[in-house]
């Protein structure tokens, strides 16, 4: 074969690799049918991975949207809103831990090819967030002032800004459904929908935003209770829009033919499962009001810099989540399929993905993190430690990558247990105390609380890996 005929031959074999990636692109963003636990295991992750970053990428730029416009109402604003979100994840955390046992249920059932199992599954996770969710709102609504000071609030926040917190609290029953509806597109391999509904969740949230924090046009200028106000707007749409999806039909996951009843053992099922998963996450989340609590001793203007700082890191974590979000259907249905060996190798794969994404993205924040906290603030000292935050977290940024894919590839299996215990040692036993020592008694302020961050982030990282290649995970029955 001639040179010529040989460089002929690849650009033909370029082209359609090329055409290749694009028709299953093309397939991820429409929703696709496929078995993923029978087509190659590197086409079954692109086809899931895709939507769940691009889910998780609109998810990010809300966070970074809302944030920009409650910055402009000064750094009182934006304390309050990173203090509502510290307490506010004990509620995530209880979604997080019922929509993680709703996706290893649902894609459990999908591998064994159970798709009325399934549907059941994913009916009682809504019946049991419902009911969970309005234990939640009304102490919420009622304490709302007493939960700011409780957080170290300053007057200021608690008598003239409370309302935000009180919205929030009353609207938790969107974010529950959001977080549950969401796991059941992703159990069932339906990721596309998940990717859409937050499409429109957080597309409403941005529109919203503006219009009614500052009065524009006919909307009334509300001030930081517009916030609230556009994102239970949003995200009630998008609950709406799932809940016809699931009764329509025609997804993997059906509500169509199946009776609206209570099933007291599914529902104690599930609350076993994702009581590990509530678990976790309530561990991880506490350390994190912990840790506000520690920084707010700093003043308002440090606060506000840090809930900026970690603003932006979650806008760069959250795609890397919808790649863990991938690992965790994938790992659910092999296993269901009794394929334990191709769910291993699905998770190796998407964490290299994950740690070089992650790892060229830190590089960004450490050398330009004045450019990125810079568009959301000009007060100087807000800045400082925004900038500060940024830099120095972005350091375990490499950890990260690797330590949410490992935890959430558990998740998927089941085993919630094993984060748990993982997250006790890395958040209460190291995090936490470690903080509290380097920032209060060493006198390193809020620069020891960001080293105590990227320290037991590694731990668990390292731990998690472990724990992993060991394998007991792959005995778990759900």
């Amino acid at each position: 074969m001639t040179k010529q005929n040989r460089t002929i031959l690849l650009q033909k074999i370029n082209t359609k690799r090329l055409s290749t990636i694009w028709n299953d692109f093309k397939e991820a963003l429409a929703g696709s049918s496929q078995d993923y636990t029978q087509i190659p295991l590197g086409r079954a992750v692109f086809l899931l991975a895709i939507p769940m970053v691009l889910e998780m990428v609109m998810e990010s730029v809300f966070a970074v949207a809302d944030i920009y416009f409650v910055g402009r109402l000064g750094a009182d604003a934006v304390a309050t809103v990173g203090i509502t979100e510290s307490v506010l994840t004990i509620i995530y955390a209880i979604a997080f831990g019922l929509s993680m046992a709703t996706t290893a249920l649902v894609s459990r059932r999908i591998g064994e090819k159970n798709k009325t199992e399934a549907s059941k599954e994913g009916m009682q996770a809504i019946i049991a967030g419902s009911l969970i969710s309005l234990l939640i709102a009304i102490p919420g609504v009622v304490f709302a002032k007493d939960l700011l000071q409780l957080m170290g609030a300053s007057p200021a926040i608690i008598n003239e800004l409370s309302a935000y917190t009180s919205i929030m609290f009353g609207g938790n029953l969107v974010i529950m459904l959001l977080f549950i509806n969401n796991a059941i597109f992703r159990g069932a391999g339906d990721a596309a929908i998940a990717m859409r509904v937050l499409w429109i969740a957080n597309g409403l949230n941005i529109i919203l935003d503006p219009l009614l924090i500052f009065g524009i046009g006919p909307f009334p200028e509300l001030g930081i209770a517009g916030a609230a106000i556009a994102t239970n707007i949003g995200r009630g749409i998008a609950v709406a829009y799932q809940l016809y999806v699931l009764w329509k039909g025609n997804g993997r996951v059906s509500f169509s033919s199946i009776p609206l009843t209570i099933d007291w053992q599914r529902i104690a099922k599930l609350i076993k499962i994702s009581l590990g998963g509530i678990a976790q996450s309530l561990i991880a989340t506490s350390s994190w009001i912990f840790l506000v609590r520690i920084i707010s001793n700093f003043g308002s203007e440090v606060l506000a810099g840090y809930t900026i700082g970690i603003r932006i890191i979650l806008f760069s974590l959250l795609p890397s989540w919808g790649l863990s979000n991938a690992a965790a259907t994938l790992v659910g249905q092999n296993l269901g399929a009794q394929e334990s060996g191709r769910a291993e190798k699905a998770v190796w794969g998407v964490a290299r993905i994950n740690l070089i994404f992650l790892g060229g993205l830190s590089i960004l924040f450490i050398i330009y993190p004045h450019w990125f906290v810079g568009l959301f603030t000009t007060d100087e000292t807000v800045l400082n430690a925004g900038i500060q935050c940024l830099r120095i977290i972005s350091y375990g940024f490499a950890f990260y990558g690797i330590g949410m894919v490992m935890t959430q590839a558990f998740n998927g299996a089941g085993d919630t247990r094993t984060p748990t215990r993982i997250n006790i040692i890395a958040f209460w036993m190291i995090e936490i105390p470690l903080a509290y020592i380097m920032a209060i008694q060493l006198g390193f302020q809020q620069e020891g609380a960001f080293y105590a961050i990227i320290i037991a982030e590694g731990c668990m990282t390292l731990l998690a890996a472990w724990l992993f290649k060991k394998g007991r995970w792959k005995k778990e029955a759900v």
